[in-house]
Order: C-alpha cells, then sequence, then structure tokens
C-alpha cells in the first residue's frame, strides 16, 4: 500500500513537471515571434526608405535639370538688335554675322499654323504680327494662343489694318494700344515687336510703340504681295535670290542681316519650307528673334 501510495505521487509529480516544460516553451516561442516580426518589419521600413529616398532624389534631379533649361532660355542674353532706320537685323559683339530674319504679317488668317509648323519641322524661328481682326472669334484666339505656346514671338501689327498717317492720332493710340490688350488678355504678354501695315508709321505712332516699350521694324524686302509672286515657285525663288525681276529688282537684297517680310497667304505657305532650305544652302541661318535686344 506505501509502495502504492510512494508509486502515485512520483507519477504526479512527473506529470507536473511535463505540463511546467510545455508551458515555458509555449512561452519562450511566444515571445520570440513578435522580435522577428518586428526585425521583418523594421527591414521592409528601411528599404521602402531608401526606395522613396532614391525615387526623390531622381525627381529632384530630374526637376533640377528641366528648371536649369527653362532657366537658360529665359536669361539668355540678346545677341542681337534691330536698327530701325534699315530695319535690318545686326548682331551684339561676335554673334553670327550671317543670319536672316523671317516675319510673317497679317497672322492668323488661313495658314498661319500650318506655317508654325513648317517653321518648327526645319527648326527655323519668325515673329508673327497679328492683327487684332484675326483674334475676335475662339478659333483666331486658340490658333494665336497655340503659336506663341509654340515659341514663337508674336507682334502688333495694329487691329484692323488700316495706313497710319491717313488716321487720327487717337484713332492711331487705339489701333495700337487696342491690340496689346488683346494680346495680353489671350496669351498673358504684351507683344514687344511692332510693324506698321504698309509700313507707314507717323510721328504719333513712333511716339506711342515707344511709350508701349516695343521695338519698331519695317523689312528689308519681301514679295508675296505682289501679284506677279503670288505663285509659290516664282514666290520661292524670288526670296532665295533676293532678285524680283518681274517688278524691277533684278540685283540680289539677300544679305546678312535681312529682315524678310512674308505674309499669311496660300503661296506663301507652299514655298515656305523651300525657302528655309534656299537660305541654308546659301549660308544663311534663320536668326532667333527671343535672342533680339527688346526695350522691356
Amino acid at each position: 500500500m506505501l509502495r502504492k501510495s510512494i508509486f502515485f505521487v512520483v507519477f504526479v509529480l512527473m506529470i507536473g513537471m511535463m505540463v511546467a516544460c510545455s508551458s515555458n516553451n509555449n512561452e519562450e516561442s511566444s515571445a520570440e515571434q513578435p522580435e522577428e516580426e518586428t526585425e521583418t518589419t523594421e527591414d521592409n521600413t528601411e528599404s521602402q526608405e531608401r526606395e522613396d529616398s532614391d525615387e526623390n532624389g531622381t525627381n529632384e534631379e530630374e526637376t533640377g535639370e528641366e528648371g536649369n533649361e527653362e532657366d537658360n532660355t529665359e536669361n539668355q542674353e540678346p545677341i542681337y538688335y534691330i536698327d530701325e532706320e534699315t530695319a535690318s537685323i545686326l548682331p551684339i559683339e561676335d554673334a553670327d554675322e550671317e543670319v536672316v530674319l523671317l516675319t510673317i504679317d497679317d497672322a492668323p488668317d488661313e495658314y498661319a499654323l500650318e506655317m508654325a509648323e513648317t517653321l518648327q519641322e526645319k527648326d527655323a524661328k519668325a515673329i508673327f504680327f497679328v492683327n487684332g481682326h484675326f483674334i475676335e472669334d475662339e478659333e483666331g484666339q486658340e490658333a494665336l494662343k497655340t503659336i506663341h505656346e509654340m515659341g514663337f514671338p508674336i507682334g502688333n501689327h495694329t487691329y484692323s489694318h488700316p495706313v497710319i498717317p491717313e488716321i487720327p492720332e487717337d484713332e492711331q493710340t487705339e489701333e495700337i494700344v487696342s491690340l496689346n490688350d488683346k494680346i495680353e488678355e489671350i496669351i498673358g504678354e504684351r507683344p514687344q515687336f511692332f510693324r506698321a501695315p504698309h509700313g507707314a508709321n507717323s510721328d504719333h505712332s513712333r511716339e506711342v510703340v515707344k511709350e508701349e516699350g516695343m521695338v519698331l521694324m519695317n523689312w528689308t524686302y519681301g514679295f508675296d504681295y505682289f501679284e506677279e509672286y503670288q505663285d509659290a515657285d516664282k514666290l520661292k525663288e524670288a526670296l532665295i535670290s533676293g532678285e524680283a525681276p518681274e517688278i524691277d529688282i533684278n540685283y540680289s537684297l539677300l544679305q546678312s542681316g535681312a529682315n524678310i517680310l512674308m505674309h499669311d497667304r496660300e503661296w506663301t505657305n507652299e514655298a515656305l519650307g523651300d525657302v528655309i532650305d534656299g537660305l541654308r544652302d546659301q549660308g544663311y541661318e534663320m536668326a532667333d528673334p527671343n535672342l533680339i535686344e527688346t526695350l522691356e
């Protein structure tokens, strides 16, 4: 009886020890598991932070490079100026002299957008001189915005294309200033260049142009408004050579600094690409009007 009692006590103690060991093992296992999860979470967080840092660094570098490009364009110093007496584009200091300036009047009528696209394809620039009656409707305003967004400077060619010396001074002022206001309303900038219709200025219009902070310019040659040259092939030959025998110009007007007049016309639109190529074949590059010295 005594032996049975002793055996029973020993058996109970063994069972108790086994239960206790099992409980301790479970507690140790439970205690270790959160540490592993914590380490994994910390590793993931550090990895994500490194990735975010790399991405931010790349974005900051890319943004910085784009910003620098824009700043470089905006901060470029002028390298040309317009001689008001001759209308030629002349170099400041050591800028390339073998350049000509392309200008397009009476825009944006029917072909200005196509002409802007041709210029862009040929990596050439021009000034688009605008009339107010072409930007009264939504279509004209959208065309003006597009040309401006393509990087082409917008010039003032008066609101309704009058012969300036033939109208009263108050109307001269209105023709110039109201168009500047209209253009600024559409593209957010006032024009920095002015060209009078028919090249006809008055003392008063010159004063208004100066007060408005614009560079006044005429042109050195252009033929597309003569009936004899309202043909793409004839016009191309005339503009590339600077000669127009049909109107008694048998000597070349093409020279360094030429300010070439064109218009928003079908035949000029058709000839434009070949004109640019032809001028380059003769050693001339198209000047960037964004690099012309202005009054502001």
